[in-house]
């Protein structure tokens, strides 16, 4: 309660001092924007996959298939009744505050693109372990983006082609799961 009273209230010495370690602890859990009462509709879907790599200590390196996790998202969201904010947010935000961070490259230039980073890279690996059998201890991102198509003439949906493919770098992690 604390932390978050020092990050809404007007900058002081004590705020200033400790604004890392605030920061650190407020975002993403306590973010504060305006789209919840002016949303900012999404132009593109974005279908954010994983895959995994775990290396032996022998040297050998397996890496496993990519694994949707937008579509465990989907069918979370689409199968409940009564979704959570979570399950339906979660992973689309972090992508989102990952781009406002990083732009085009994947070269962290501030404290909070490492905290975007470390937050996405966490959210993919236990998503990926609570799903997949086997262990790892890197784990790679692709991002593709869809333009949202609109309909033809006759009403009808027209497929909308790939425009843009990203492949972030291989990322460690905590050893997750067991072989």
């Amino acid at each position: 309660m604390l932390l978050v009273f020092l990050h809404v209230a007007p900058p002081n010495a004590v705020s200033q001092l400790y604004s890392g370690p605030i920061n650190a602890w407020v975002y993403p859990l306590f973010e504060q924007n305006w789209r919840l009462f002016a949303p900012d509709p999404e132009s593109v879907n974005r279908q954010i996959s994983a895959r995994t790599r775990h290396t032996a200590p022998d040297g050998s390196v397996r890496m496993s298939g990519w694994f949707d996790l937008s579509a465990v998202d989907d069918s979370a969201v689409e199968h409940d009744p009564f979704p959570s904010h979570t399950a339906q947010n979660m992973l689309r935000r972090a992508w989102s505050s990952y781009l406002e961070a990083f732009g085009g490259d994947d070269e962290p230039h501030s404290e909070r693109a490492v905290m975007m980073q470390t937050y996405l890279r966490n959210i993919a690996a236990d998503r990926v372990a609570a799903h997949r059998r086997g262990s790892f201890d890197s784990i790679q991102l692709r991002v593709i983006t869809l333009p949202v198509a609109a309909p033809d003439a006759s009403g009808a949906t027209r497929q909308a082609a790939p425009i843009d493919t990203r492949y972030l770098p291989w990322w460690k992690v905590a050893p997750h799961g067991t072989d």
